[in-house]
């Protein structure tokens, strides 16, 4: 049976803002960091152009700029934010693209480059499931003793179908290996899954909390299928709109409460929506 979870502020799931309260005595915000890293759907050595839907730009703070090195992008965010909370602590959010898709002496160097600012207390590194490597796994073990570190995995889907689909270049065997190399060596991680790929269907999506909650999955990250401007899929969308279902408020509302009912209640639940800058978004409105 299910363990009952009874949340001082009422919420009826594992919520992230709770979780990191409990962590850290002190108030603590991710800032993002541009490290010019690139994917293997990109470069070509998986394939070229990248996932379908994917424009980093949508999500991609202003204060990241590749013409500024890793520590001066750290120093200007935790400017942007310390007006707000001058006591505030940092997590060093490395954000665009697969970063962790170098050798392991320039990771190390980069990771280490913005752990050098004194308010940084750990890292979180956003990446794919096939851009893990048995040595990195090694050295962030080490790593999180002396601070935070998260591995924020996109999985995207739990079907090879849809994986193929959007152009990911890799399996969810690959998405499970990496999930469950991360638990062994007590990495936090963070399962990153989109609701909506063209071809998939409700029973498909709640399967999919089925099939996450028997993974050890520490975090969890949705959010609902955009069209962005500037993709493949922008153009196939205006080509096959029927092709595609994109949610309306209420639809989605309910798939997610349905999704949460099935989802092992110990997974923090960190968001449940995205929203795109209004000049690159195609659609949902």
């Amino acid at each position: 049976m299910a363990k009952e979870f009874v949340w001082g502020h009422n919420k009826r799931y594992n919520d992230f803002s709770t979780y990191f309260r409990s962590k850290f005595s002190e108030r603590v915000q991710k800032v993002s960091v541009d490290a010019g890293f690139t994917c293997p759907n990109r470069d070509g050595t998986k394939a070229r152009g990248g996932c379908t839907y994917c424009n980093n730009k949508t999500f991609k703070p202003t204060y990241t700029n590749l013409l500024n090195s890793v520590s001066k992008q750290v120093e200007d965010g935790v400017a942007f934010f310390s007006k707000k909370y001058e006591s505030m602590k940092f997590i060093a959010y490395f954000q665009a693209y697969s970063n962790t898709y170098k050798s392991l002496e320039e990771l190390k160097q980069l990771y280490e480059e913005a752990l050098q600012h004194p308010k940084i207390i750990g890292l979180v590194i956003s990446t794919r499931p096939d851009c893990i490597f048995p040595e990195l796994l090694n050295y962030l073990e080490e790593l999180q003793k002396k601070v935070y570190v998260m591995l924020e995995i996109g999985l995207e889907s739990h079907l090879d179908k849809s994986l193929e689909s959007v152009n990911r270049g890799h399996t969810f065997a690959d998405s499970v290996w990496a999930i469950e190399e991360t638990a062994k060596r007590g990495i936090n991680n963070c399962a990153h899954l989109i609701l909506g790929l063209p071809g998939e269907n409700r029973e498909d999506w709640l399967e999919q909390a089925r099939v996450i909650s028997k993974l050890p999955v520490n975090n969890l990250k949705l959010h609902q299928l955009q069209v962005h401007r500037k993709t493949v899929m922008e153009k196939q969308y205006a080509e096959n709109p029927d092709y595609f279902h994109l949610f309306t408020v209420d639809e989605y509302v309910e798939l997610v409460i349905d999704y949460l009912e099935l989802l092992n209640p110990e997974i923090i639940v960190e968001r449940f929506v995205t929203e795109a800058p209004e000049k690159l978004l195609v659609a949902p409105n």
